[in-house]
Formats: C-alpha cells, structure tokens, sequence
C-alpha cells in the first residue's frame, strides 16, 4: 500500500490551454506536493481552447500522473452553420455581439445551445470523463477528488466518481453557475429547469466547495438558502512570485521608471469590458495639455473584440497605443512588470461588484499601482484598500478617471516611485503557494 496521499484533480483547462480558467489549477497542481498530495490530473484528450500557451507545461510536476479521455467538442459545427472561420475565438466573438444584432443562424444556434448542451458545450466530455476516472481510482488509492469549474460538466464528473467510490470531494468554482451572465446561456424554462437542478446537485452532493470570490457563495445561497455557509471555503487566487524575474517582492516594488509613461492592460477585451471612458479620459487631458501624448504609452495585451480595435484606431489615441496580441503568460507577466500604472476594466453592474478577476492578485504581484475601473463599494474596492493597491473609480467618471492619471502622470514625470504606498505585508497574502496549503487542508480535513 503506497504512503502518498492522493488527489485527483478533474479539470477541463489544462496546459497547453492559456488564459485564465487555467491559471488556478496549474499553480494548484505545481505545489500541492509541498503539501503532502499527489495530484493525479484527469483532462480532456482533444480539447479545443480559445487559447494556448505551451509554456504553462513547464509549471507541472516531471513525475505528474496525467490521464485523458476524448471530448466532442461541437465549435466547428456551430463556426460552420453560422458562417464564421475556423479558429475564431467563439467566447469574444459571441460575447461581443449585440443579442439583436444576431443573423436568424446565430440565433438558432444559440438556440440549440441554450436547450441541448446542458450545462455547457462540454457535455460530451462526461462519459469517457467517467470511464477514465473509474480506471484511475481502481489504480489509485485516491483518498480526495478536485474538480474546477467552468465548465460546469468537470463538477458532473467529478460528482458522479465521488458517489460511485465515496471518496470526498471538494468542488472547486472560479465563477457562479446558472444565470452567470459571461458563463451561460439565456435558456428557455425546462432546459432552465434541467440545468438549475444539476447545479443543486453539484452544490448539495459536494463536501466543501472552494470559491475565487466571495460572490459565488453570496450568489449559490440565494438561489438555495439551505445550504451552509461553511460549506464554502474562500480561496483567493494570487500571483506567484516565481513567475517574475525579480523574485523578492519588496525589489519588484522599486523599478525605475520607463522612457515612457506606460499604462498596461492585460486580458480580453469585449463587449462592455471595454477602455471606452479611459480612452475618453486620456483624451481630455491631451485637450487640456496636461499630458503629453508624446511620453505615454497605453499598452493592450490579449484578444479584444473588432469594437474594442476601432476605439484603439481612433486617430485621437492610436499613437499612444501599443496593442499585442494574446502571448504566453510568461511574457504577459514581463509586459506587466514592464509598466508603470495597470489598468483593470470590470463591468459596472450590480452582478459584478463582488467579482475579483484574477489578474488583479498578479498585477499586485508585479508591485505596480492600479487602476480600476469597477464599482468602489466592491470586492475590488476592498482589496486595493486593504494593499493599498491603487485607485478604483466608477467607469462612468471621467473627470476622477483623468484626474487619477493625471496624478500618476506628474509622480512619474517627478521621478517618484509610484508603487512606494503600497502595502507589501497585504500582498503577500496572496502568493499562490499559500493558496494551495488552504487547500491542501481541506484534503486533509476530508481525508481524515
């Protein structure tokens, strides 16, 4: 009987994936030995990711047991029928269109969507997912199981191995189920019906759930108020700090200032996700030669929508801009670092208020003031005012969005060290290693 304490980790995103979904897991996955687990790591065998970055590969473990199962993955049919190119990213383009703006196709694959992949389009992943599991926990004396979701099929598979085996198992969600605006698709009543039963399932059935944000359990209580608050564990995401050049946290803090004043944005940019407002904001203070647009640089990194390109070709900002296309995450982190303000767009709704995407923790990391434009009395408020991370505004407000920059600006032009107010001890919190103990604790909570 082997001594190692194993887990296995059902997750869709896997590297070569890129993007966000896989960031969690991974570092998850790179430090859980640390703790005293071996992960084993259930993935899909032909995944189609709307983004790759092979360079994740080097972040897993040499000797990682890693099984697949096939999926069917049905974007070609639905790039087909609706008549887009193959290799169009399917989560910006049709998150960047206008629901009455669709053709009669797009609306009708939509439709079909909404009422046969249930609760994703990952649905024919489920009973190979099943099948792998069983032989790896005949194989393995597997004491704990982790899934990460979305999508939402990983938390079926994982369910329905914990119940054939009884082992425990801990439910991992980076973002809410049903009704989730980004996530799911407006369904009409049964597949509704069917999909909202699933998710109670999932949340009734799972020994402890770990949440990226504290909305997720906000937002799974109030559609099931019997559920048990200490059900769900709070694990933020983070940085690491091994993904920067400088290691030491309090150095990176003290980089000297660039040629230019540099402005960075990182991450996909869509639909109402968008820099319009900033760009207005930079715009007036050109108006009011308070900035010279010969010094600044505003920096976009990673996929962004054919609206989002037109307001980055306005001849009013296009020379200041500097837009890259998606790169892996290790030069994702070298731009951020290479910069002297970042800048995070969240939607200003009531829905979004308590979401904090994780390449806020990152941008913390790189010890480079925010910011972000997102609802103050949020979750994001709170986290740039317990690290005193920066500046968080209202999208509509312009006039306190160019005064912010405006007074970067000036601190950069004075030689001031603009990260030197930021609250080192906070940050720290939330180096990626120190995530995976948490949960590297529920194993062991569960397990005993």
């Amino acid at each position: 009987m082997s001594d190692k304490k194993y887990v296995l980790i059902v997750t869709y995103y896997f590297p070569p994936a890129g993007g966000p979904g896989v960031q969690r897991v991974t570092k998850f996955i790179r430090y859980l030995k640390d703790f005293g687990w071996t992960p084993i790591v259930l993935a899909p065998e032909n995944p189609e990711y709307q983004a790759l970055d092979p360079s994740l590969a080097k972040e897993l473990p040499e000797d990682l047991i890693v099984r697949k199962a096939r999926i069917f993955e049905p974007y070609d049919l639905y790039r087909k029928f609706t008549g887009m190119k193959k290799g169009v990213s399917l989560d910006v383009a049709v998150n960047t269109r206008d629901s009455s703006k669709r053709t009669l196709k797009q609306r009708i694959a939509e439709f079909i969507r909404a009422t046969f992949f249930i609760p994703d389009a990952r649905i024919g992943w489920y009973r190979n997912a099943v099948r792998e599991g069983e032989k790896i926990l005949r194989e393995f004396p597997v004491t704990a199981i982790y899934s990460s979701s979305p999508p939402y099929t990983v938390s079926l598979v994982a369910r329905k191995l914990s119940r054939m085996f009884r082992i425990p198992w801990v439910a991992g969600f980076r973002d809410p189920w049903t009704g989730f605006e980004s996530s799911t698709p407006d369904r009409w009543f049964l597949p509704a019906m069917i999909d909202k039963r699933l998710e109670r399932l999932v949340f009734r059935d799972a020994k402890l759930v770990d949440i990226a944000w504290k909305g997720i359990m906000f937002d799974a209580r109030g559609k099931y108020p019997d559920l048990p608050e200490s059900k769900f564990i709070h694990i933020p995401n983070g940085f690491d700090s091994n993904d920067f050049s400088e290691k030491d946290i309090t150095a990176r803090a003290q980089r000297q200032r660039g040629a230019k004043f540099t402005i960075t944005h990182s991450g996909s940019l869509y639909g109402p996700r968008n820099p319009k407002t900033f760009l207005e904001a930079i715009t007036l203070l050109i108006s009011r030669n308070q900035i010279d647009p010969a010094n600044v640089c505003l920096r976009f990194v990673g996929r962004s929508g054919p609206e989002i390109d037109a307001m980055l070709a306005d001849p009013a900002v296009s020379a200041m801009v500097e837009k890259i296309n998606y790169v892996a995450h290790t030069e994702a982190v070298r731009l951020v670092s290479d910069s002297d303000v970042l800048l995070l767009i969240v939607d200003d709704t009531e829905t979004t208020k308590h979401i904090v995407p994780g390449k806020v923790y990152e941008y913390l990391g790189a010890m480079r003031p925010l910011i972000a434009l997102a609802p103050p009395e949020g979750a994001i408020g709170d986290l740039l005012r317990e690290t005193s991370g920066g500046e968080i505004i209202r999208q509509s407000d312009i006039e306190r969005i160019a005064s912010v920059i405006l007074d970067y600006y000036t601190r950069w032009q004075n030689g001031e060290q603009l990260s030197a107010t930021m609250n080192t001890d906070a940050i720290r919190k939330y180096e990626r290693r120190e995530a995976t103990r948490k949960l590297a604790s529920l194993f062991d909570q569960l397990a005993k």
